[in-house]
């Protein structure tokens, strides 16, 4: 890869990642994903804002992109890390030793996060909100946004070329040929929508109140490019990330998608009988209905359609006096992202004991779920079963149509 010019003086140097290892440990990422940084030249100093870690020869390719700017011979004055997290920050102690002049900005709270995963203190200095720094022509300024999504997290902003470069903010899974959003393939663009609101489920999700607070701090500041850490660079429609991710963020109250989400697992078909009719039932009243069978669907993807629904279904057994370990697996991720206050039902079966509702109404509590109804049954489902679950699902749809 070469450098993606942005703006004069303003690059991005950027490396793909593959699909062999999952994000964060936990997310696959079947169509990889994209780690950018910047530098930014002025006719006096230069910065670079965030880094990578070693992975998939990410540092090499961002050192080769380094080499053609003349920024890898330890000339760089200035380091600015927006967020801590390794995947921005993993090469630092190789680069420190590359460049042992640099000057590493970041807000307060990074300050003890450097010191503990690298070790390094000297020529650390922490930013203020709002305090800018100037390059010769180019003037940087820092915003703090904390908990998008650690408690560190900042932006920059490029006074003159109104650059946001905004970290895991605005960002999304995915790798693309090009850099910018108005020079996307159809194929692209496609796959950036989707991998978007994956990535914004999965990562980010259970922080969307700061995503609010955010954008509101932000929304008078002119804008040209976004520029995030994974991802496009938005320079045809920059407001449309902003508003997509405002829009993301609203789901955690509502309103969401008129959607339903159905999430089932069964062990021997009992409970899977009914997955038709409780889709035939949502289908009647005109709406769209996902379908999800656990454990052969990765959580991320379950995340990714629950979050944007505003109905949803959950399907399971008994097993063992509980509650199906795959879906209860599930139930905890949406918790923990903060998936809450959803139109709800729930069907299953059960062999010679019941037990999953108990666990699943501890689950609708604490996730706030307007719960329309059961379908519990013993052994196989019955017509009368059946029926109720096609009536049930019927009655949810209509209801959130009708809201």
């Amino acid at each position: 890869m070469k450098p993606d010019v942005m703006a004069d003086g303003i690059y991005r140097v950027a490396a793909k990642i593959g699909n062999r290892d999952l994000f964060e440990g936990i997310w696959p990422i079947p169509h990889g994903v994209m780690l950018n940084a910047y530098i930014v030249k002025g006719s006096e100093k230069t910065a670079m804002i965030d880094l990578v870690k070693d992975w998939d020869g990410a540092s090499e390719a961002v050192d080769r992109q380094l080499d053609e700017l003349d920024s890898n011979n330890g000339n760089l004055d200035f380091l600015i890390l927006n967020h801590m997290e390794p995947d921005h920050t993993g090469a630092m102690v190789a680069f420190v030793e590359k460049h042992p002049n640099v000057e590493i900005l970041c807000s307060d709270k990074a300050v003890a996060l450097i010191r503990h995963f690298y070790k390094i203190e000297k020529n650390v200095r922490p930013v203020k909100d709002g305090e800018t720094i100037d390059l010769g022509g180019k003037t940087l300024k820092f915003f703090m946004t904390p908990n998008i999504h650690w408690p560190e997290t900042m932006m920059t902003y490029a006074v003159e070329d109104r650059i946001l470069f905004s970290c895991d903010a605005f960002g999304s899974f995915g790798q693309y040929e090009h850099c910018f959003d108005d020079e996307l393939t159809l194929r692209e663009r496609t796959l950036l929508e989707g991998e978007t609101e994956r990535y914004y489920a999965n990562i980010v999700s259970s922080f969307s109140s700061f995503v609010l607070r955010g954008i509101a701090k932000l929304a008078d500041l002119p804008i040209s490019q976004v520029a995030p850490s994974h991802g496009v660079v938005w320079r045809g429609e920059p407001e449309k990330i902003i508003a997509w991710y405002k829009s993301l963020a609203t789901y955690m109250d509502g309103p969401r998608e008129k959607e339903i989400t159905v999430i089932w697992s069964s062990m021997y078909g009992n409970t899977a009988a009914l997955v038709p009719f409780v889709v035939e039932g949502a289908e009647s009243e005109g709406l769209k209905v996902h379908v999800l069978e656990i454990p052969q669907t990765h959580a991320s993807f379950v995340l990714e359609k629950a979050w944007r629904s505003e109905g949803l279904v959950i399907g399971m057994p008994t097993y063992e006096y509980k509650m199906f370990p795959p879906m209860y697996h599930i139930l905890d991720l949406l918790e923990r992202s903060h998936v809450q206050k959803r139109k709800t039902m729930r069907f299953g079966s059960f062999g010679w004991s019941g037990g999953a509702q108990k666990q699943f109404d501890v689950f609708s509590e604490t996730m706030k779920l307007d719960c329309v109804g059961v379908v519990e049954y013993q052994g196989s489902a019955t017509e009368e079963d059946k029926k109720r679950a096609y009536a049930m699902a019927k009655e949810m749809a209509r209801q959130i149509r009708n809201a």
